[in-house]
C-alpha cells in the first residue's frame, strides 16, 4: 500500500478528500508535506473538517509506523526502527554534528549482496522499498532535527540502492525537488553495480558517488564483496572514471578496515593505486561488530598508521569517527532486526518509544 510520499501531486488532488476542494488546498497538503515536514493533522492552515478527511484517508496513512526509537551519543545519534505495512523492518539513522545534521536512509528492507562483515547482509533480502517509503524517512528526519536543519542525505542504510535504481532515484528527484537538498549533498552509496554506476552518470542530478570498496584486488574484493565476482575491480574501476569523467565530482572510497584482513602496507599500496588516479577521497571505518563476522576492526593506532600511509602516497584519506555502535546504528550494523533490537533494548518501554543507550564499557562491546 502506497503512502502519502508516494503520490504525485496530480495523484494527491485527485483523491476523493481534495477532489471538491480549490486547485490551491491539494497545493497546500504538498507543501505541508514536503517543505514544512508537518504530519496532515498539523496542517492548521486547513479547516478542521478537511483535515479529518484527509487523516482518515487510506492513501494518506504514514507508510512507516515507530516500532524503536534509540538514541546514543548524548542525543546526537538517533536510530528508527520501522515497520512497513507488510510487516517488513528497516532502519533509519539521524546524525548531528556541530555544524550540521545527516540522515542515513534504507533503500530496501534487508540486502542480497552478501556482504559477509555486513549485518544487513548476513540478513538476507526481503524487499525493495518505495520511493515513498525512502523519502519518508527523510521527512521524520526533518522533523526530528529542528530546530536544526537536515544538510546532508546518505545513501548508505539497509540495501544497495542501485539495486532497486528506479525508487531510489525517484526519491532523490523528490529530494531534490520538494524538500530543496542540492545535489551534491545527496549521497548515492553502492557495493559495486556497474551497469548502475553507468545509468546514474546519465541522470541530469550530478549526486555524489560512494563505493563501498574494502579491498583492492579482486581475489581478496571476491570474500568480503560477492558482488565482485561478477563485476570485478578493473570494470568497477573503469566504471569511476566514467562517472568522474561525466560529473566532475570528486567520488570517495568507503573502506572497513579489518584487523589482519585489509589493513597491511600492500593493501594501503593497492588502494592508493587504485585511488589517486580518480582524485578520491578515501573514507576509513574500523569494522564495527556485527553477530554474524567475529573478526575484529583495526585498532586506533593502526587505523591512523594506515591512514599516514595513503596520505603518503598523494591519497586524500580521513578516518570516520564511529556514530551509534552501541546501538547497532553505525556503518555496517543496520539489520532490521526490530523485533531483536525491541527485546534487547526496550526492558519495559513500550513499543514506538524512546530508549536512550549509553556505551557499554569496553569490555562487554561484542567483537
Amino acid at each position: 500500500m502506497p503512502g502519502p510520499y508516494d503520490l504525485s501531486q496530480e495523484q494527491l488532488a485527485a483523491l476523493p478528500a481534495l477532489a471538491d476542494q480549490p486547485d490551491f488546498r491539494a497545493r497546500q497538503v504538498w507543501d505541508g508535506l514536503y517543505r514544512r515536514a508537518l504530519p496532515l493533522a498539523d496542517l492548521t492552515d486547513l479547516p478542521r473538517a478537511l483535515r479529518d478527511r484527509l487523516t482518515a484517508d487510506p492513501a494518506l496513512q504514514p507508510a512507516l509506523s515507530t516500532a524503536v526509537r534509540l538514541v546514543a551519543d548524548g542525543s546526537q545519534t538517533v536510530k528508527w526502527g520501522w515497520t512497513l505495512h507488510d510487516g517488513a523492518t528497516i532502519e533509519t539513522v539521524l546524525m548531528h554534528y556541530p555544524d550540521r545534521s545527516t540522515v542515513c536512509v534504507s533503500t530496501q528492507a534487508g540486502c542480497a549482496m552478501a556482504c559477509s562483515f555486513c549485518a544487513t547482509g548476513q540478513a538476507g533480502f526481503t524487499r525493495h522499498l518505495t520511493t515513498g517509503e525512502i523519502v519518508e524517512q527523510v521527512v521524520a528526519a526533518i522533523a526530528e532535527a529542528r530546530p536544526r536543519r537536515v544538510a546532508n542525505v546518505v545513501f548508505m542504510g539497509m540495501g544497495e540502492p542501485l539495486a532497486n535504481y528506479a525508487p531510489m532515484w525517484g526519491a532523490v528527484e523528490r529530494m531534490h525537488g520538494d524538500l530543496g537538498f542540492s545535489a551534491r549533498h545527496l549521497t548515492v552509496s553502492t557495493v559495486g553495480l556497474v551497469p548502475g554506476i553507468r545509468r546514474l552518470a546519465k541522470e541530469a542530478l550530478p549526486v555524489n558517488l560512494a563505493v563501498s570498496l574494502h579491498a583492492a584486488n579482486d581475489a581478496l574484493r571476491n570474500q568480503l564483496v560477492p558482488i565482485n565476482k561478477r563485476w570485478p575491480l578493473a570494470a568497477l574501476i573503469a566504471a569511476c572514471h566514467e562517472y568522474r569523467a561525466t560529473k566532475g565530482r570528486r567520488l570517495s572510497f568507503e573502506w572497513a578496515l579489518i584487523d589482519g584482513v585489509n589493513d597491511r602496507p600492500s593493501d594501503a599500496d593497492q588502494l592508493a593505486d587504485l585511488a589517486r588516479p580518480l582524485g578520491a577521497h578515501v573514507n576509513l571505518i574500523p569494522l564495527n561488530p556485527t553477530p554474524g563476522y567475529r573478526t575484529r576492526g583495526t585498532a586506533g593506532n593502526e587505523v591512523r598508521a594506515f591512514r599516514d600511509l595513503l596520505v603518503a602516497q598523494g591519497v586524500n584519506a580521513t578516518v570516520r569517527r564511529n556514530r551509534g555502535t552501541d546501538i547497532d546504528a553505525a556503518c555496517g550494523q543496520l539489520a532490521g532486526t526490530v523485533a531483536g533490537t525491541v527485546a534487547g533494548a526496550m526492558s519495559g518501554a513500550g513499543a514506538g518509544q524512546s530508549v536512550v543507550m549509553r556505551p557499554l564499557p569496553r569490555s562487554r562491546v561484542p567483537n
